[in-house]
């Protein structure tokens, strides 16, 4: 029987295991404690204020805000905007993210930078560029005034500002999981005969399904709250083109505090559901990970 001969190069080569009960006791409880004292101050104690606030005058109260025509209005453009939205980045995120991971072409990495473009650029400064093109004194304000077509000050100037501040989402969600991938699954299936539908929903598909709905997840909460690129393009007319996010901040300007954070409440609630399912579907992804390296 052989042994294996120890490595001239201690270190190298071989796997070395960090504890991290090693560290002393005192280090841990002294992070951990950190950690929670972040947490409380900046997320916990928020969320507290909002909801407080929100029911400071009676459950009537926050009833008759949350039931507001005007706030029901937000509320609906709010929703309608993010299922506008979320379809069209998800068939986005997954053309993208697998041309740049199947093909090899000319702009391939033009392609990978210009995804992150919108990550790069102030959501105010996006919706400049929308009022810009298609605004009454844009560049193709004119043509669409003559011909009676709104974009700007209206429901399309929402959807495409609130569409190029998620755009880049679930492309990047898909990207690291699809290269981690690999094609070996693919390239079995096309010896097998499979064609390209076929590989795509019963290979491709099923591989990065969880990673996808992580995906259509934070893109559809980033949808629901974005404030700065709407603003710019909606014009704040009340019960018209205001989301959830500018009739808080309406509310707020005017002195309605209860009414506000009754509104921001509802907010708030999409906001922490969405968390769970983010939850949900990130262990889920990362099980499937775990499972393709393995």
């Amino acid at each position: 029987m052989t042994t294996a001969s120890p490595s001239p190069h201690p270190g190298i080569g071989v796997p070395r295991r960090i504890d991290h009960l090693s560290e002393p006791r005192w280090v841990r409880a002294g992070l951990i404690g950190a950690a929670m004292g972040f947490l409380v101050l900046f997320l916990f104690l928020p969320l507290l204020v909002v909801f407080a606030e929100a029911f400071s005058k009676g459950l009537a109260a926050w009833a008759a805000a949350v039931t507001d025509p005007v706030a029901l209005a937000a509320v609906r453009l709010t929703l309608l905007t993010a299922a506008l939205v979320v379809p069209v980045n998800l068939l986005f995120g997954l053309a993208a993210a697998w041309t740049i991971v199947k093909f090899e072409f000319r702009g391939k990495s033009l392609l990978t930078t210009l995804i992150d473009l919108p990550f790069s650029v102030s959501p105010v400064i996006s919706g400049m560029m929308f009022v810009l093109v298609f605004g009454a004194h844009g560049l193709l304000g004119p043509w669409l005034l003559a011909r009676d077509i709104k974009i700007i000050f209206a429901l399309p100037g929402i959807v495409l500002a609130t569409l190029f501040v998620t755009s880049s989402i679930v492309a990047r969600e898909l990207l690291p999981l699809m290269e981690a991938q690999g094609n070996d699954e693919e390239e079995a299936a096309v010896t097998l005969g499979a064609g390209g539908w076929q590989i795509f929903l019963r290979v491709s598909l099923p591989k990065i399904k969880w990673g996808l709905v992580y995906g259509v997840i934070l893109c559809n909460a980033r949808a629901m709250g974005e404030f700065g690129a709407v603003s710019v393009v909606s014009g704040h007319i009340r019960g018209v083109t205001n989301t959830i996010p500018l009739h808080v901040e309406i509310l707020y300007n005017e002195y309605q505090f209860a009414a506000s954070f009754a509104v921001a409440s509802l907010l708030t609630l999409l906001a922490l559901a969405t968390l769970v399912i983010k939850g949900i579907a990130g262990r889920r992804a990362g099980g499937a990970a775990r499972r393709v390296a393995a």
